[in-house]
């Protein structure tokens, strides 16, 4: 059974990262000494539930996490820091710090060093989050000791959850335009006016006509929509945001 760390000091470990063309060494310390810090762990870079959900996520409800009065959101998996360092990248996270635990001493620390041999990964971090004020562990998620990679008690919106029980999620917001057309820049305005954050597909760069057509059953930009819900065009996003 993994041992629940809740009360401990996190370990002190020195993180060998790649910043630019230089190789920075940064200490635990340096990222937990005096801050509250939400950690987030996972098997490893670039796999599938990793990419889909678990950073995604953390990335977008980081702003949320900082007004709560969370200094960073830390992405911690067994890979080095040029993995990491592009994995950062491909993944937009620029909200979150990812920080490689290549030698796995501070998953090891953690009690949280398992074997992947069958998956030809060697040894990695079972999946986990908590929050740490001040190199402290305050409260750990672990995942459930099954077959596979489970994924039900680690992720953001669970830690969200307990940091604040009764503040709403952020709305899921997505403006299909093309480029140049003014109302789709009316309707972003309006959106950033009232400090909603959204996610811009463009036209043949992202989706078809067809595929705009096979999801909103229309064929004009902008078409946006609010938590699996058609808001509409530029007009109907100032109606539902006056509504609002």
């Amino acid at each position: 059974m993994f041992q629940d760390r809740t009360g401990s000091r996190i370990p002190s470990v020195t993180f060998h990262t790649r910043q630019g063309h230089e190789w920075v060494d940064v200490t635990s310390d340096e990222i937990f000494a005096g801050k509250t810090v939400v950690v987030f762990s996972l098997p490893g870079a670039f796999t599938p539930t990793c990419s889909s959900s678990h950073v995604p996520r953390y990335n977008q409800l980081t702003p949320t996490f900082k007004e709560l009065g969370v200094d960073s959101v830390v992405c911690v998996s067994v890979n080095d820091t040029f993995v990491m360092n592009e994995w950062q990248k491909a993944q937009n996270a620029d909200n979150l710090i990812f920080v490689p635990d290549g030698n796995g001493e501070f998953t090891d620390g953690m009690g949280m060093l398992v074997d992947k041999d069958d998956l030809g990964f060697g040894k990695r971090s079972w999946r986990y989050s908590m929050l740490v004020r001040d190199g402290v562990v305050e409260k750990m998620f672990i995942e459930p000791e099954v077959e596979g990679d489970p994924y039900e008690v680690s992720n953001a919106d669970t830690m969200l959850e307990y940091l604040a029980p009764n503040k709403p999620k952020p709305l899921d917001v997505a403006v299909f335009s093309r480029g140049g057309c003014p109302f789709c820049a009316k309707a972003k305005e309006a959106l950033r006016n009232a400090g909603i954050d959204f996610e811009e597909l463009v036209l043949n760069k992202d989706y078809t006509e067809q595929g705009l057509r096979a999801v909103s059953n229309a064929a004009t930009v902008p078409q946006v929509f609010v938590n699996g819900k058609l808001i509409g065009g530029s007009d109907a996003v100032i109606a539902w945001l006056q509504a609002r």
